[in-house]
């Protein structure tokens, strides 16, 4: 084979069109073996994998679609895939040798011939195909009917209504249950490729399918294990006990040594505990699931990455799988950035008061990195542990008070970042470093790290002797900063007037900068902060302080954590490129369908609390009813929401279970694969709509009834019961 590549390696030399003309030509004269042909049909290929066009050849290359070599005629065909939809006006000529090959007896051919059609979407070669397709569906090979499978999917693609017509998709439903697994799992990947397109049918799973599908999985092949893995996400369960069952024997697959199958078979899994009443059998499941993900930290870079974002989902979702693992996520010195980077928002998310003290030590090793990006964000996660790990806030405000002397700045200016929400986390607790915050006033450049700095210097006006001083040396450069550093200073000023108002420096200093603020200030946020600061201090400085100084609620790091409802949806996309972007894929790709979570009797409670519904815009212009061997569709009323809708989407449906016979069917349904969304009221627009109120008729009594928002207590003891609730 290597000795074949090398020899081959002298075609991929940029030649001339008129000297592969001349070459193919002379060929025809003398060559019995068809030796002469092949070289310069290799030629002509390697060229036109360097890029060049050889379109001009169409015509003489088609000549030598007849010659019974088969080495020549896969490259015939190979030139036909370039270059055949840009010649619709000279297509015709190689259909009936299309049509012979389609009959020939050896089934490579026969397969052949028919991939080929398949990637050539002109109407006259569809036309063609579509009787040859149905045949090779049924071939008597399993070669030429998984091909043909693969093909189908690709006559959707070219026109979805038409194959519908023609009963493809109920061709692809009876091969599901064929004898050959990789027969079965190229069409569960053509069915899935179809069920993916928002304009295409709904491909769903009853039990009797999703466990002929298992019994294949053995037998196919890595990506068709992936295919049929992927394919049980469509089968919704109706009981606890169908999705334990079916989780029991797709959980052998987690030792696979293939990546990818690794994590699709730890989506299907996620996927299934939605539906699973047996609380013991999920924490078997999440302690089985951490292994092969620590498994995967071993692998190159790339994947590395693609683990790790997928890790950040789960951990969201099930924190137990990993929960003993986070030194699994130290950092190495020869790890990419990104990976670096990645491994450290999990060892984040990961950690608790039991590995606390581990974690922050390996953050400080990280903030002496010479990486200013990592050393930021180390800097950075050591603030956000001190937050979430109470038990740690003290050593991680020491850790941090370290940071500042090395007098660093970037060191110093994310430091003085996260202080500011370490003070707001922990109120009144460790106001003692305020001073040797102070003596970095200098290096601070940055605007976050300025906006943080001001908002500490008015927020503790009252315990910082010469505030006034402070903050009258960063207004100096006010006109200049950006809109979130001058909203600082505004609000900082007026705290400081309410502490100090008796000082006339403080006096000065307010005055001026609302003086900018309201008429040498273009940004409006600003100006209207700005006159309602004035108009409050003018009016009733005691109002303007029981507002301006408000009690806070503690900041938690809750935000921190994902939306439920979409992290349900994401989780639903493991191991693709939603599950890297954490977006779901329909947001970044054309015609892609969602998915999300569907209602049934199995579904946990707090899964179908947050439910997320989705609809297809794009519906086919017409109704396709296909026949097949199911029981007839019960008839029923339509619903009010169908009046105005009556055209319904092809779906495969799942059937009734007591009848074996129906493997899969076909019909209308508007459910588009998606929930009611029950839980999210749409809100109440009964009632009569009066005039509103003039909102300015009584503002002298605006501020009378104000009361503080009252801080919500931030107990270790509610976090368990979070959670328990993430894992139902």
């Amino acid at each position: 084979m290597s000795t074949q590549q090398g020899q081959d390696a002298k075609f991929f030399q940029r030649g001339k069109i008129e000297e592969f003309r001349a070459e193919l030509q002379a060929a025809e004269a003398k060559d019995k073996k068809f030796q002469k042909r092949k070289t310069v049909l290799k030629k002509i290929v390697a060229n036109i994998t360097m890029g060049n066009d050889m379109s001009p050849l169409f015509h003489d290359v088609i000549q030598c679609i007849g010659t019974p070599l088969l080495e020549i005629k896969k490259m015939v065909y190979l030139f036909l895939v370039s270059y055949g939809r840009s010649k619709p006006d000279q297509i015709h000529l190689v259909i009936p040798s299309f049509l012979q090959d389609c009959n020939d007896r050896n089934p490579l051919i026969r397969a052949l011939a028919i991939r080929t059609m398949s990637y050539i979407p002109i109407p006259v070669v569809t036309e063609a195909l579509t009787d040859q397709l149905r045949h090779c569906l049924k071939d008597r090979d399993p070669y030429v009917r998984k091909t043909a499978a693969i093909c189908v999917a690709k006559v959707y693609t070219a026109d979805p209504r038409k194959a519908e017509r023609k009963g493809f998709v109920e061709l692809l439903r009876d091969m599901l249950i064929d004898e050959n697994a990789t027969v079965v799992s190229n069409a569960v990947a053509a069915l899935s490729e179809i069920g993916d397109r928002q304009d295409g049918v709904i491909f769903k799973l009853n039990l009797t399918i999703a466990n002929k599908l298992l019994s294949a999985l053995g037998e196919s092949s890595e990506w068709g294990q992936i295919y049929i893995l992927d394919s049980l996400l469509r089968y919704v369960p109706e009981q606890h006990a169908d999705a334990e069952m079916m989780a029991e024997r797709v959980i052998v697959q987690l030792q696979h040594a293939n990546s990818a199958v690794v994590l699709t078979t730890i989506k299907v899994l996620l996927y299934l505990m939605n539906y699973m009443g047996d609380r013991r059998l999920i924490d078997y499941i999440c302690r089985k699931m951490g292994p092969p993900l620590v498994t995967l930290l071993s692998s190159g870079p790339e994947v590395q990455y693609v683990a790790l974002r997928n890790i950040l989902l789960i951990i969201q979702r099930r924190p137990t799988v990993l929960k003993n693992d986070v030194k699994a996520f130290f950092c190495k010195y020869n790890d990419p950035i990104y990976v670096k980077l990645a491994k450290l928002e999990i060892m984040y998310r990961l950690a608790r008061e039991e590995n606390a003290r581990e974690v922050l030590a390996e953050l400080e090793e990280y903030a002496s990195e010479v990486d200013v990006d990592f050393v930021r964000k180390a800097v950075r996660s050591i603030g956000r542990l001190a937050i979430k790990v109470e038990p740690a806030a003290d050593k991680c405000i020491e850790s941090i008070l370290k940071l500042i002397e090395t007098k660093v700045t970037y060191v110093v200016q994310e430091a003085v970042i996260v202080t500011k929400d370490i003070f707001r986390r922990y109120p009144g607790k460790y106001e003692g470093i305020i001073p040797k915050i102070c003596e970095n006033l200098d290096a601070l450049d940055e605007p976050e790290a300025k906006a943080a700095m001001v908002w500490i210097l008015g927020q503790f006006a009252d315990k910082i002797d010469n505030a006034e001083e402070l903050l009258d040396d960063l207004v100096y450069s006010f006109l200049d900063e950006p809109a979130e550093v001058q909203l600082a200073h505004l609000t900082a000023v007026v705290k400081l007037f309410i502490y100090k108002s008796q000082s006339e420096v403080t006096k000065a200093l307010v005055h001026k900068v609302l003086k900018w603020a309201t008429e040498d200030i273009d940004n409006p946020d600003l100006r209207d902060r700005g006159f309602m600061y004035w108009r409050m201090l003018a009016m009733n400085p005691a109002v303007a302080a029981e507002i301006v100084l408000a009690e806070k609620p503690a900041i938690t790091t809750d935000s921190d954590r994902m939306d439920r409802g979409a992290l349900d949806q994401l989780l639903l996309h493991t191991g693709t490129l939603g599950s890297i972007y954490h977006k779901n894929p329909e947001t970044f790709i054309r015609n892609a369908a969602g998915r999300a979570l569907i209602d049934s009797p199995a579904l946990n409670a707090n899964s179908r609390a947050v439910l997320v519904s989705l609809a297809r815009p794009q519906l086919p212009p017409m109704a396709i009813s296909v026949s097949g061997p199911g029981p007839v569709e019960p008839t029923r009323p339509p619903q009010p929401s169908e009046a105005t809708n009556n055209v319904p989407l092809p779906t495969i449906m799942e059937s009734s279970r007591s009848d074996e016979r129906d493997l899969l069917d076909v019909e209308g349904d508007d459910g588009a694969g998606g929930d009611s969304g029950e839980g999210y009221p749409e809100g109440d627009d009964d009632g009569p709509v009066t005039k509103a109120a003039d909102p300015y008729a009584s503002l002298g009594g605006a501020f009378g009834g104000y009361v503080t928002d009252v801080p919500q207590p931030v107990a270790g003891g509610s976090r368990g019961g979070d959670l328990d609730d993430l894992l139902l």
